[in-house]
């Protein structure tokens, strides 16, 4: 049976630590990880989540796009448990747009990302999957991606002017409506 996790946050050292590669794709213990992060990121109202940011240091994430109140325009898809994944290739085309953390809570930064990404991963049930993915879902996995790396949004941000609260992020989407 599947858990909530307790999601760490900024300040925490393994926030920071690089991830290791994970060996045993189907071993009982990834398993029950990708079904705990699952129901995380679900529960948290994510559209994805890294296992470092559940304190485990295993490159394994979950891109979850749906519309929910933290992303109300996010595109609906199947979540997706992804592990060891990796960037092949990239557009040149970057695109700044906003961007938050389960990690990182009530701070939203303009941050600036390729906008189409061709992606290599395995999924949980060991198969390899090659596949291209752009706007909403590729940000998703290029700030996932950025956890097994020590990074967080707020470290790809270009000025500190592109930083906003979480009400005043509200304040703005409400204001394009």
């Amino acid at each position: 049976m599947s858990e909530k996790l307790s999601i760490i946050q900024l300040g925490n050292p393994i926030l920071r630590q690089k991830a290791e590669f994970v060996k045993q794709v189907k071993s009982d213990n990834i398993q029950k990880l990708i079904d705990d992060l699952l129901t995380t990121v679900s529960d948290a109202n994510g559209v994805g989540i890294a296992a470092p940011q559940v304190a485990v240091g295993y490159r394994v994430f979950i891109v979850a796009s749906r519309p929910n109140l933290r992303y109300p325009n996010a595109p609906l898809m199947e979540p997706t448990a992804m592990i060891n994944p990796k960037i092949i290739a990239h557009s040149d085309e970057i695109v700044k747009d906003w961007e938050g953390c389960l990690s990182v809570p009530g701070i939203r930064g303009l941050v600036p990302r390729y906008r189409k990404i061709e992606v290599e991963y395995i999924d949980r049930n060991g198969n390899l999957v090659n596949q291209q993915i752009t706007d909403f879902v590729a940000r998703i996995f290029q700030h996932e991606y950025d956890h097994f790396e020590g990074l967080v949004f707020l470290d790809r941000v270009e000025s500190t002017f592109d930083i906003v609260t979480e009400q005043e992020y509200q304040n703005l989407m409400f204001e394009k409506l």
